[in-house]
Order: structure tokens, then C-alpha cells, then sequence
């Protein structure tokens, strides 16, 4: 008898050469409804309609076609089954053998910004029924989800009786499949509805296996969207991305982001950013009136650290910031644009991972930010919401002047992708010393301090918290800090704010606080 393959498929791609080599190679008759027929019978395949199949109409505009118990009895019967087989027998079931089945594309659809009854239609129920209960007698019945996995199949039928194991495999990927259907459905009526949700539901393809993760002992996968975010960027040269380049870029960026993207077109002074991040800490920033000088103001800060670091800049690199970076070995440089001289120019650092990330490409807002923990995870909105420095507060005598609040705004957005306890201290627009992720807050300020030095004088300081005491005002004071910029929030805020009047320090509290862990 000829083995039956259930087709239904919206995605397309293929289907007429592989349903042809079905027929001509192996004998399977081909079993199908609504478009899909149409489309292999336009292609001269010859195919069994679902309706005549089950000796049922398609009804309700086309939501009910395969949910008949001839469709699912014929994939979800066991061959081996007595009681199977004779439910087979007596309600004259016929065996399906293979089912070709994609779902509606949801995604897509609401992705062009569908209207809610058109998203709806765009369900899919038929769909996800047959791959479910194919996947569920995957000893029996083989089921495909995606038009790559046609090719292997039929390579695999060449070697005969198909593996368990090839079957299981495949099963895997069609749960896998309805999950992410259902999660993009479940995601979207919560964020349309703005409704509160008691589970956390995310699906992410696996984008890569990596080498290894952040030691060679550990292995590391990349899940992730395929239409934005890291994936969605664009790599000029250099080797792979590994995990460790990976969280890296993305503290770099959003370092370098929180001055935004400057466009060609609207290109003032100061426009310019650039950050040097290593091992997840930024080690120099700079805004300055060309992306080469904002690169070399960064570097000042912290050379040392800057070797194997990763750059990132939210303008166009050109010809005379790459001659800058190639002196220096790097791991990673990111910015929306490249010039061609510059990626002429950095072709000479054939390991310099290049990668081209625009405006486009970024997620959109308000995305959620997880954590793994021992059986679970910890989600929280992103550190993302735009600073009101309307609510800003000068606490002191003394008031920071124009140019001392550049310098202050600039300090507290560093700051704020700092690994807590943070201290920065920037002069004219750039860092010029940081004390990250200390166990207590003096002891990050000694860091950031020492390493200023003698520039330290007329400088600006950032606290990404409340200072509990006043010595860090104290040591500040030391190394000539003009200005103090801090969430506030301690029973001893007043000590500080003393103190500061007392050393003629202006301080600015932010009622806003930035840990980062």
C-alpha cells in the first residue's frame, strides 16, 4: 500500500519539488485542502482533497478542515495497537504516514501591525492539532515544520525504514514549534490587552552554538530574533562572536546609546560618542565634537584596561578614527556605519570582529530583563526609561554651573551601566577615572580617584547610589571634586550635604538610583 502524506503548508517554499520526489521516489499519495491543494495541483502533483478524504466539507470560511476524526485517527493511530487496530477497522481509518504542516503566519502578521480581528483569523488551530498529535506518535508517523528539513528527509527515506531516533528528532522540533506559536499568540494579547500574565513565556530559536562560554570548560548556546537585536547585525570582518563578545557589545552599546544615535545629517558638536568596555565595565567615555576625538578622550582614561577591549560609537567611523583603532589590539568595534577607507584601513586586524548595528536594528522599548537563578528566573523591566532631570535636586550652598551640569549629566549616564558599587569622575565631557563593582562604596571612590589623579582637580563626580556616610564626600574633597552628583535617599544625607557646604562642593541628587549587578 502507498504510504499518505498530509500537505498543508502556508509557507511554500519547496513544496512542489519535494511533494514531486515524494511521489515519483517513494509512492506516497498526497493528502490536502484549501490552498495548498490548489497550489500542487496547478503543479500537476496529483492530490487527494481533505473534504473528500473525510467526506467533509470545509466550513466556517475555512477554520474547520482537518479537525475530523479520519485526519486524526489516521496520524495518531498506533500500527501496533490491537485496540487501535480495530478502531481502525471498524470506523475505516486510513493510515497517515507523514505530515507536511507550517502554521499561519501570526508573527509576520502582526509584525505589519494587523488589526486585532485580522491577527486573530491568523490563529492557526488545524495546524498546530495535526503537528501535535504527529509529534505525539512519532514512533509511527514522521511530521515536518519547516521547508529546510525537506532535503534530509528524503535523504534519510533513501536509507529505508526511517531511525527512531531521526523521528524523535524531528518530533522535537515540531513541539518546538507550536511553543513558539503559542508564545508569540500568548505575548500578544498580553501586550494588547496590557494584561498582567502569571507565567513568563518566551521562545527564542537557537541562533548559534557557540565555542565555548565564559570559560572553555562550559558550553554556551545563542538563542535569539532573527529580525532585530544582535543576530540582525551585520558582521564586516573578523572571527565568530563568543559569549563573552557578546555581553560585552551589548554593555557597550547601550553605554554608548544612552547619547543616541548621531545622524550624518544632524551632526552638532558633542554629538559624538564613544565607549571602551572591558569585561562588562565601561574603562573610558568621551562625547566630543568628532568620533576620533571622542575614541582618543575614552582611551585616555584607562589605556591598560582598553587593551582586548570592545569600542563602540553611536556615529560613522571613518578614515581617521580607524587609524587610531588599528594601533591598539581590540576584540570587538560596533558603530552604525563604516566609511570604506576606515574598513580599509582595519582590514590589516583580519581577528577584529567589525560589526555594522543601526537604529533599525534595535529591539523595541520596555523589554524585560532576566536573570537565571537556581531553578527559576528573575524578570525585571530594563534600565531604560528616560532620565527626568527635571526631578533633580541641587542640595547644597554652592550650584554647579552650565558646564559643570554637561559634565554631571555625562558622569550619571556612565554611571549608570557601571557594575555597582559605582564611582565616575569625568572632566570636559569625558571619564577620567572609574571604581566598579566594589563591596563598598569608599573603596570604589579610592579606585576612581587614584586613577584620575592630579586631573581629579575641578572635576565632576557619580555615584550610581546614596552615600551612607560622608567620607566618600571627604576623600573627594581630597582630590579636588567640584561637583557631586548622587541618587540621595540615606538617613544620613545630611551629613554629606554638610560636608559638601563646608569643602564649597555643589551636589545634585538624582532621586533616582542605578545599580547594576
Amino acid at each position: 500500500m502507498s504510504p499518505l502524506a498530509l500537505v498543508s503548508v502556508s509557507d511554500k517554499k519547496n513544496i512542489i519539488p519535494f511533494c514531486k520526489e515524494l511521489v515519483e521516489q517513494f509512492n506516497y499519495k498526497i493528502l490536502s485542502s484549501g490552498g495548498t491543494a490548489k497550489h500542487l495541483i496547478e503543479a500537476k502533483i496529483p492530490v487527494i482533497k481533505v473534504s473528500d478524504f473525510t467526506n467533509s466539507p470545509e466550513i466556517l470560511g475555512g477554520r474547520v478542515k482537518t479537525l475530523h476524526p479520519k485526519i486524526h485517527g489516521g496520524i495518531l493511530a498506533k500500527r501496533t495497537d490491537e485496540v487501535h487496530k480495530k478502531d481502525i477497522e471498524d470506523n475505516n481509518l486510513e493510515l497517515i504516514d507523514l505530515v507536511v504542516v507550517n502554521l499561519y503566519p501570526f508573527k509576520k502578521t502582526v509584525d505589519q501591525g494587523a488589526k486585532w480581528e485580522d491577527a486573530i483569523e491568523n490563529i492557526d488551530i488545524g495546524g498546530p492539532s495535526m503537528i501535535r498529535s504527529a509529534a505525539k506518535n512519532h514512533k509511527d508517523v514522521s511530521v515536518l515544520v519547516d521547508p529546510s528539513q525537506y532535503e534530509n528527509f528524503i535523504e534519510e527515506s533513501k536509507k529505508g525504514e526511517l531511525k527512531n531516533s531521526y523521528k524523535a528528532k524531528l518530533a522535537l522540533a515540531a513541539f518546538q514549534h507550536t511553543a513558539d506559536y503559542d508564545a508569540a499568540i500568548s505575548n500578544w494579547i498580553r501586550e494588547e490587552k496590557d494584561l498582567p500574565s502569571s507565567k513568563y513565556i518566551e521562545s527564542y530559536p537557537l541562533i548559534k552554538t557557540l565555542r565555548y562560554g565564559e570559560n572553555p570548560h562550559q558550553k554556551a548556546f545563542w538563542y535569539g530574533l532573527s529580525n532585530m537585536g544582535w543576530n540582525s547585525a551585520e558582521q564586516l570582518q573578523g572571527k565568530d562572536l563568543s559569549y563573552n563578545n557578546l555581553l560585552d557589545l551589548e554593555s557597550a552599546l547601550s553605554t554608548v546609546l544612552e547619547f543616541g544615535y548621531a545622524e550624518k545629517n544632524e551632526l552638532t558638536t558633542h554629538m559624538f560618542a564613544s565607549v571602551i568596555l572591558k569585561h562588562n565595565n565601561p574603562c573610558g567615555a568621551s562625547i566630543s565634537h568628532s568620533a576620533s576625538k571622542a575614541f582618543l578622550n575614552a582611551l585616555e582614561c584607562d589605556s591598560v584596561s582598553a587593551f582586548g577591549g570592545i569600542v563602540a560609537f553611536n556615529s560613522n567611523v571613518d578614515s581617521e578614527t580607524a587609524i587610531h583603532l588599528k594601533d591598539i589590539f581590540l576584540e570587538c568595534v560596533v558603530a552604525p556605519s563604516f566609511d570604506d577607507e576606515a574598513l580599509e584601513i582595519l582590514k590589516v586586524k583580519k581577528n577584529l570582529r567589525i560589526l555594522k548595528f543601526s537604529k533599525d536594528q534595535l529591539p523595541k522599548k520596555n523589554q524585560n530583563s532576566t536573570k537565571s537563578i537556581m531553578g527559576g528566573l528573575l524578570v525585571q523591566d530594563t534600565d531604560d526609561s528616560e532620565e527626568k532631570t527635571e526631578n533633580w535636586i541641587s542640595v547644597t550652598n554652592e550650584k554647579p554651573s552650565y558646564q559643570t551640569n554637561l559634565d554631571l549629566n555625562f558622569a550619571w549616564k556612565i554611571c549608570k551601566h557601571v557594575k555597582s558599587n559605582a564611582i565616575v569622575i569625568v572632566k570636559d565631557q569625558k571619564t577620567i577615572g572609574i571604581g566598579a563593582g566594589q563591596m563598598n562604596r569608599v573603596g570604589a571612590a579610592k579606585i576612581a580617584l587614584k586613577a584620575s589623579g592630579r586631573s581629579c582637580y575641578g572635576a565632576v563626580l557619580a555615584s550610581d547610589g546614596f552615600f551612607p556616610f560622608a567620607d566618600t564626600v571627604e576623600l573627594a574633597n581630597e582630590y579636588g571634586i567640584k561637583a557631586i552628583i548622587q541618587p540621595g535617599g540615606s538617613i544620613r544625607d545630611q551629613e554629606g550635604i554638610d560636608m559638601c557646604n563646608s569643602k564649597g562642593i555643589s551636589m545634585v541628587f538624582t532621586q533616582q538610583r542605578h545599580f547594576l549587578h
